[in-house]
Protein backbone atom coordinates (compact mmCIF):
# COMPACT_ATOMS: atom_id res chain seq x y z
CA UNK A 1 0.00 0.00 0.00
CA UNK A 2 1.22 3.55 -0.92
CA UNK A 3 0.42 7.05 0.18
CA UNK A 4 1.06 9.25 3.16
CA UNK A 5 2.47 7.08 6.17
CA UNK A 6 1.48 7.57 9.82
CA UNK A 7 3.68 7.72 12.89
CA UNK A 8 3.14 5.54 15.67
CA UNK A 9 1.87 7.61 18.27
CA UNK A 10 4.65 8.03 21.45
CA UNK A 11 4.33 5.59 23.96
CA UNK A 12 2.35 7.03 26.83
CA UNK A 13 0.68 9.75 24.89
CA UNK A 14 -2.25 8.02 25.73
CA UNK A 15 -1.91 7.76 29.22
CA UNK A 16 -0.67 10.95 29.68
CA UNK A 17 -3.94 12.37 28.25
CA UNK A 18 -6.31 10.09 30.80
CA UNK A 19 -3.67 11.68 33.37
CA UNK A 20 -4.78 15.28 32.46
CA UNK A 21 -8.16 14.51 32.32
CA UNK A 22 -8.19 12.70 35.96
CA UNK A 23 -6.84 15.73 36.98
CA UNK A 24 -9.13 18.22 36.07
CA UNK A 25 -12.11 15.88 37.35
CA UNK A 26 -10.24 15.55 40.57
CA UNK A 27 -10.13 19.21 40.69
CA UNK A 28 -13.38 20.32 39.68
CA UNK A 29 -14.48 17.31 42.36
CA UNK A 30 -12.53 18.98 45.13
CA UNK A 31 -14.14 22.26 44.27
CA UNK A 32 -17.86 21.15 43.85
CA UNK A 33 -16.80 19.56 47.43
CA UNK A 34 -16.36 22.04 49.36
CA UNK A 35 -18.78 24.23 47.71
CA UNK A 36 -21.63 21.96 48.93
CA UNK A 37 -19.47 21.16 52.50
CA UNK A 38 -19.58 25.02 53.17
CA UNK A 39 -23.11 24.56 52.09
CA UNK A 40 -22.38 27.93 49.16
CA UNK A 41 -24.52 25.17 46.52
CA UNK A 42 -27.59 25.43 48.42
CA UNK A 43 -27.59 29.12 49.00
CA UNK A 44 -26.97 29.49 45.40
CA UNK A 45 -29.74 27.36 44.54
CA UNK A 46 -31.85 29.49 46.66
CA UNK A 47 -30.92 32.42 45.62
CA UNK A 48 -31.57 31.38 41.80
CA UNK A 49 -35.20 30.37 43.13
CA UNK A 50 -36.06 33.33 44.64
CA UNK A 51 -34.89 35.59 41.69
CA UNK A 52 -37.17 33.03 39.15
CA UNK A 53 -40.08 34.50 41.61
CA UNK A 54 -39.22 37.93 41.24
CA UNK A 55 -38.76 37.58 37.78
CA UNK A 56 -42.32 35.88 37.54
CA UNK A 57 -43.65 39.04 39.75
CA UNK A 58 -42.10 41.23 36.46
CA UNK A 59 -44.16 43.07 33.87
CA UNK A 60 -43.12 42.56 30.67
CA UNK A 61 -43.62 44.62 27.59
CA UNK A 62 -45.64 43.64 24.74
CA UNK A 63 -43.87 43.32 21.54
CA UNK A 64 -45.86 46.66 19.94
CA UNK A 65 -44.43 48.32 23.21
CA UNK A 66 -40.87 47.18 22.97
CA UNK A 67 -41.25 48.16 19.34
CA UNK A 68 -42.11 51.55 20.32
CA UNK A 69 -39.35 51.82 22.91
CA UNK A 70 -36.85 50.29 20.32
CA UNK A 71 -37.88 53.01 17.90
CA UNK A 72 -37.75 55.83 20.74
CA UNK A 73 -34.05 54.73 21.77
CA UNK A 74 -32.76 55.27 17.69
CA UNK A 75 -34.53 58.49 17.40
CA UNK A 76 -32.69 59.67 21.06
CA UNK A 77 -29.36 58.08 20.89
CA UNK A 78 -29.93 59.66 16.64
CA UNK A 79 -30.27 63.14 18.11
CA UNK A 80 -27.84 62.80 20.80
CA UNK A 81 -25.08 62.03 17.98
CA UNK A 82 -26.22 65.16 15.96
CA UNK A 83 -26.27 67.00 18.66
CA UNK A 84 -22.77 66.40 19.92
CA UNK A 85 -21.64 66.75 16.48
CA UNK A 86 -22.95 70.57 15.98
CA UNK A 87 -21.59 71.05 19.05
CA UNK A 88 -18.26 69.83 18.11
CA UNK A 89 -18.65 71.92 14.92
CA UNK A 90 -19.21 74.81 16.46
CA UNK A 91 -16.80 74.78 19.52
CA UNK A 92 -13.81 73.83 16.38
CA UNK A 93 -14.73 77.10 14.45
CA UNK A 94 -14.98 79.14 17.80
CA UNK A 95 -11.75 78.30 18.93
CA UNK A 96 -10.11 78.95 15.02
CA UNK A 97 -12.20 81.95 15.76
CA UNK A 98 -10.23 83.14 18.72
CA UNK A 99 -6.83 81.82 17.81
Amino acid sequence: MTGVRIPPSPPGKNVNEFVKIGIWVAVIGAVFAFLWWRGYLKRFAAYVAETREELRKCTWPTVDELKGLTVLVFVAALALGLFTVVVDFIASKLVLLIT
